[in-house]
């Protein structure tokens, strides 16, 4: 059966998308419906329908899950920052370790019995546990000035100054901020119409320092009467830092590039383990100390290191992992494209008195081809922390050709991080360790550490028979050809393409498209018969953005 749009539909959800969507079917019709959980019966209203499913607004529970809980926030089903906070804490785990596996096998390729999965990591207590927080300032509809966080997937602030996953200090912060600019006139900025002085207070803690750091985002060089704000921020105890940053462009992106301090230190320190690190308002640093450390921990154990081990960390940030290392490794060299965290890096080596760690700025995938071929630096053991995106398929060819005995990927993104195992695997690579562990309760995204190891050749056969060139020899050049031409090529199918486009770039892609650029180049056309009728309407195009990914999916997969 077919539905529309604003069909009223009962359906029992059976599984969670990606980001955390509940899924359940309907006669064969598949519907996603956001602020569900596996075991609810719901009434839900469909709002964009497909031919085969239709994504739909929960309007009734009709008959809870067993396994949803009241939410502690009462804004939690409209803000963007959780997604699964409805879901007993216990069925959050288990969730994304089902999400880790489902990629592993979807993307990477992997069958269920080959992946050596541990058991999650979670958390005692899965609140209070962000040392950072970044809260928009606006104003409501009757011009009341409002903190709080975006509605999920918009730029429309709900005003809550309450957040259940930041620390407590932060409602207070935001109290005296908001107080201050209502008692002297200072605007809110506007996005609309770039006018506005204050755009974000951004709040950092330090866990085991108990130091604060306060930084207001504003359009513009100073704040009206700071002294007077200043003076009642330093009332609470720990205040360490409190600090200007300049932002005046038209853009999303939070912080400017110019920061002014107005008391204090210009960086709050904490530590993790035993390793301290000094952090400033644009210092990439974990934003869960609690889990940073049972994940760095375990990328430490999995990298193996007995103390004469040369170590390459590539993304290192300010060298959160690569200090780790530091502490049982011969030499650790990090690498990191942002040259103010390579500052960050070399000035906590200092801090902690660690001197075999070295500190390159650049691109992972010329920084570690240039160092290994042209001075000869190898790699006894690479740790990898990439960004979402995962790696660049340079680098891990260069990981592959430096041969470490061992590989530690971190990683952020599970969809990526299956993709690049794959590759690592067809290069002579084994997974030995899968670990979960949960850096974002309540939210959809898990943290992945893997453990891989080189695969030596583990036996020979005796075949007598001579080869080379000659009568009676076998030419060697001939077994190679043959073997090739008889290896089965994979199908490769368009379900394939749009995964891999989607776990590269982000983004999705149409069945359409595909068989558009297939069409272009000449490729047969035979797994979607429908994609070349004639439509009833002229067809849209795809963007040379999306074309270009396409084709760099039928080269991963060797179509062209």
């Amino acid at each position: 059966m077919e539905y529309k749009k604003n069909d009223l539909l009962t359906v029992t959800i059976e599984d969670m998308g990606h980001d955390g969507e509940g899924i359940g079917k309907v006669d064969g019709y598949t519907v996603f419906v956001k602020d569900t959980v596996i075991g609810d019966k719901v009434q839900a209203k469909i709002m964009k329908a497909k031919k085969n499913y239709g994504y739909a607004r929960l309007v009734e529970i009709m008959e809870p899950s067993k396994d949803r809980v009241e939410p502690r926030c009462a804004y939690a089903r409209q803000c963007g920052g959780c997604q699964i906070q409805a879901l007993s804490y216990e069925k959050q785990l288990a969730y994304k370790q089902q999400k880790i596996e489902n990629n592993l096998i979807r993307i990477g390729g992997f069958q269920k019995e080959e992946i050596p999965m541990q058991p999650i990591i979670g958390m005692e207590d899965p609140y209070h546990y962000r040392n950072k927080a970044q809260f928009p300032v606006g104003c409501d509809k009757e011009g009341h000035l409002i903190a709080g966080f975006y509605a999920g997937r918009t730029h429309s602030i709900i005003s809550n100054r309450k957040c259940y996953l930041g620390v407590e200090v932060n409602e207070q912060i935001l109290n005296l901020v908001l107080a201050h600019m209502e008692a002297y006139d200072i605007p809110a900025y506007d996005e609309m119409t770039g006018k506005g002085l204050v755009r974000h207070v951004l709040i950092r803690y330090g866990f085991q320092s108990k130091e604060i750091m306060v930084c207001l985002v504003v359009n513009g060089g100073y704040i009206p009467e700071a002294e007077e704000l200043i003076a009642r921020l330093c009332k609470i105890p720990g205040m360490t830092s409190i600090s200007l940053n300049i932002n005046r462009e038209k853009t999303n992106m939070i912080l400017g590039r110019k920061g002014k301090l107005l008391w204090g230190k210009e960086y709050i320190t904490d530590t993790i383990g035993p390793i301290a690190y000094q952090i400033s308002p644009q210092s990439f640093y974990q934003v869960n100390p609690v889990q940073t450390q049972k994940l760095y921990e375990k990328a430490l154990e999995y990298a193996g290191l007995e103390g004469n081990e040369t170590v390459w960390d590539l993304y290192c940030g300010i060298g959160t992992i690569s200090l780790f290392l530091a502490q049982k490794a011969k030499q650790v060299y990090g690498v990191e494209i942002v040259p103010a965290a390579i500052e960050d890096a070399k000035r906590n080596a200092t801090l902690n008195h660690i001197t075999n760690a070295e500190f390159f700025v650049g691109k992972a995938e010329e920084v570690l081809p240039e160092k290994y071929e042209k001075e000869g630096i190898y790699a006894d053991v690479i740790v990898v922390d990439p960004p979402r995106k995962g790696c660049e398929e340079s680098v891990l060819a260069t990981m592959v050709k430096m041969q470490p005995k061992r590989i530690v990927y971190v990683s952020c993104d599970s969809a990526t991080l299956a993709r690049d195992l794959k590759y690592l695997r067809g290069e002579g690579y084994e997974v030995k360790k899968v670990q979960g562990v949960d850096q974002f309760p309540h939210t959809v995204h898990v943290e992945t550490v893997v453990l891989l190891s080189h695969k030596k050749s583990d036996g020979h056969i005796n075949v007598k028979g001579e080869f080379g060139e000659g009568e009676g020899k076998v030419p060697l050049d001939n077994i190679a050809k043959r073997a090739e031409e008889y290896k089965p090529k994979e199908r490769v199918t368009y379900k394939m393409i749009k995964e891999y486009i989607e776990a590269k770039y982000g983004f999705k892609v149409h069945t359409a498209y595909i068989a558009e650029v297939k069409r272009d180049l000449g490729l047969p056309m035979y797994d979607a018969p429908n994609a070349v009728e004639e439509l009833k309407q002229p067809r849209k195009h795809p963007t040379a953005e999306k074309v270009e990914a396409i084709k760099d999916a039928l080269k991963h997969f060797e179509v062209i």
